[in-house]
């Protein structure tokens, strides 16, 4: 039996979301496919309003 509240509190399918950046564990920042990091790029944070990565504690934005 699956609790009334989960149909609220999962999301419902696969996030089809696809962000111009990726996590590079070496230098531990996201980074765009040009070699910057993410967070150099206005035009991304306008747009995404954030470039934070799952690397850190899924609670702590500042991670």
């Amino acid at each position: 039996m699956r609790p009334f509240t989960l149909n609220y509190a999962l999301p419902r399918g696969a996030d089809q979301t696809v962000t111009p950046y990726h996590f590079d564990p070496a230098r531990q920042l996201n980074m765009l496919p040009d070699g910057r990091p993410a967070v150099s790029d206005p035009d991304l944070l306008l747009a995404a309003g954030t470039t934070t990565s799952t690397a850190g504690s899924a609670t702590h934005f500042d991670d």
